[in-house]
């Protein structure tokens, strides 16, 4: 209030992460309130200057996104993440080390909403994008990215089955767990809850499809996941 230009930037950061752990909590409304707050300020700093605060603004805007959508409003998700997913673009289009894994992610987001919107062919192509970006990212950097392309390809099965492609989803989810698995197997606690639901995905496109899993693959996964207590897989 006092010296804007000095803590704006910083007002919007911490409104930004106050968005984050009201949602952790289920408090929706105060954090989609927080995160609009974070959003209107940083849109203010990015006109006045977009070199330094677009990337911000294109994060807030990811994450209001995200809170919309857990409301359930849908459009307005929509437009926010398209937005988000435009920033990124250009700014990936001017440093791709830096940007492109957060472009990968937007648009792992924008598949989402479109899905929900029953927006299905434009859904598999924003996933289908976020996992190109993540198969480049990954083979210059496994450690880093493979946990993150194999989120992107279990969505990419989600979108193949909503176009009733069950061959293609199938090759997406036994990919996704194959991609997961060594870290899983190596950092349990950490990749637990993501784990599950793809194998669990994974087992229920084997079924449909009249297939037996890989079980040298799923073996020693659901056996951890059983030790640990993880229910989901079915």
């Amino acid at each position: 209030a006092a010296n804007p230009p000095a803590f704006l930037p910083d007002l919007a950061a911490s409104l930004n992460n106050l968005g984050n752990r009201l949602s952790d909590l289920g408090r929706r409304e105060e954090a989609l309130a927080a995160t609009e707050e974070a959003v209107a300020i940083r849109r203010e700093l990015a006109a006045a200057n977009p070199p330094a605060f677009l990337p911000d603004l294109a994060g807030s805007l990811n994450n209001l996104g995200n809170r919309l959508s857990d409301l359930g409003r849908r459009e307005e998700a929509l437009a926010a993440t398209e937005e988000a997913v435009a920033h990124y673009r250009q700014l990936a289009a001017a440093n791709p080390p830096a940007f492109l894994p957060y472009l990968a992610a937007s648009l792992n987001n924008l598949g989402r909403e479109l899905s929900a919107l029953g927006r299905r062919e434009e859904a598999l192509a924003a996933t289908e994008e976020a996992v190109a970006h993540y198969r480049q990212l990954a083979a210059a950097n496994p450690q880093a990215f493979l946990p993150y392309l194999a989120i992107s390809l279990n969505s990419l099965g989600d979108r193949l089955s909503e176009m009733r492609h069950p061959d293609e989803a199938l090759q997406a989810y036994e990919e996704a767990v194959r991609a997961l698995a060594p870290f899983f197997l190596r950092l349990p606690t950490a990749f637990a809850a993501r784990m599950s639901y793809m194998l669990d995905d994974y087992l229920k496109a084997c079924r449909a499809m009249g297939r037996e899993p890989d079980w040298k693959l799923v073996g020693p996964v659901a056996k951890l996941l059983g030790e640990m207590d993880v229910g989901r897989v079915s």
